[in-house]
């Protein structure tokens, strides 16, 4: 097996080495412009809020009396319009340490700092959506769901910890206007303590959380079901145990939403929630479930027709991450070719040792995937590398035995 160029080597040592601290700043687009970077914040890839946009009084005005499918859409449309208030944008980090076997880890992930809101910073609403709805926008804004083990940490994490306020049991809590009511209630206490909305603060206490959990598909419903966790008031000590016994289409007034950023960081390499849920050894560090092994929720029929529009070709020369990563043994590499040429599609090992090609023949213009299998390799970092023509890029990859 040949050895890397001088020159290559030198860029491989400088990816592994650097890579990790200053990881967002090769990923500007999650941060607004302007703003310094900051490696513990980020922001939800949504529009900034128009000066047009209505605030959560209106809102909550116009879908009053809607069907719940309708109201859904409504909710979809303004969240993804950018129609939210800063707390409900920026993303904090949470850092999750566990030795497993020899080795420890270290994971950080990312979390909104409130949970989903419509309207301004100082007139919004909380509001509740099904689970099918929070999924829906999770997916266009690649985030996910909480675990329960991941509200848990989140809440002890949170530098505000409200007290929360449960509103009498009644037919009206699944209502636009009891959603009012409890946000209001918040409202009076964040201005009892003074909190600045500004602020980049994680704030916990106030809602139970929509949950990703085994008991979505779990056999002891017939029915697609929400699952709900949390309220917490104080830390191990939540009003509401983990519980799938609502309808999917249930949304009462103490549901909150908050999303986290898929992308996530194992020992400084790039990983998703997703992978890590469904890894059997490192499912721990996210869930107290083991493994999830569907780490979502279903679709609902009624937001099929928001669905957006198939995006523009994708014209750029790139080497898309693996998934999974980690991976043991298999994993998929997929790329994009912007004219037709000779490509070579390599794997390295961390002395800079090339191990495996993948692809080394003339192709077409287009995207491109190929499996691989390094079961004959043993675990640590690999590095792929795409050359097409001039054009060459490289990605990280985690094989974890």
């Amino acid at each position: 097996m040949r050895k890397l160029d001088s020159k290559f080597r030198v860029l491989l040592l400088t990816v592994i080495v650097v890579l990790a601290p200053v990881r967002f700043l090769l990923s500007a687009d999650s941060f607004k412009r302007g703003r310094a970077v900051d490696d513990s914040l980020k922001y939800l890839n949504i529009p900034d809020r128009t000066a047009t946009a209505v605030g959560g009084t209106a809102f909550a005005n116009q879908v009053t009396g809607l069907s719940i499918e309708d109201r859904e859409k409504a909710v979809v449309k303004e969240i993804l319009a950018g129609n939210v208030p800063s707390f409900s944008r920026k993303l904090r980090t949470i850092k999750v340490e566990k030795t497993i076997g020899t080795t420890h880890y270290e994971l950080e992930y990312y979390v909104v700092c409130d949970y989903m809101a419509i309207g301004s910073d100082m007139d919004y609403l909380y509001i509740p959506m099904t689970p099918s709805t929070a999924q829906f926008i999770a997916d266009r804004l690649d985030c996910t769901l909480p675990t329960k083990k991941m509200v848990d940490d989140i809440y002890a994490k949170a530098e505000v910890k409200l007290t929360p306020q449960p509103i009498p049991p009644s037919d009206k809590m699944t209502t636009v206007p009891v959603f009012k009511q409890h946000t209001d209630s918040i409202k009076q206490q964040i201005s009892t303590i003074g909190l600045d909305r500004l602020a980049d603060n994680i704030i916990g206490g106030h809602k139970k959380d929509i949950i990703i959990s085994n008991k979505i598909y779990s056999p002891d419903k017939t029915y697609e079901r929400v699952v709900i966790y949390g309220w917490h008031k104080s830390i191990n000590n939540p009003i509401q145990p983990m519980y799938n016994g609502h309808i999917a289409m249930y949304a009462d007034y103490s549901h909150g939403v908050r999303l986290i950023s898929n992308q996530a960081f194992l020992n400084g390499d790039s990983v998703t929630i997703n992978s890590i849920l469904l890894n059997s050894t490192l499912s721990g560090l996210l869930s107290d479930e083991g493994v999830i092994d569907k780490p979502y929720y279903p679709d609902s029929d009624y937001l099929t027709s928001m669905n957006n529009p198939s995006p523009k070709p994708q014209m750029d020369f790139k080497l898309n991450q693996n998934y999974p990563n980690p991976f043991n043994p298999t994993t998929t590499i997929n790329y994009f070719i912007p004219i037709n040429s000779n490509v070579e599609l390599s794997i390295f090992n961390s002395k800079g040792d090339k191990v495996a090609v993948l692809v080394s023949k003339w192709q077409e213009r287009g995207s491109h995937t190929v499996k691989w299998n390094a079961g004959r390799l043993a675990s640590g970092l690999y590095v792929s590398s795409l050359k097409a023509g001039l054009a060459e890029q490289n990605c990280r990859l985690i094989l974890l035995k």
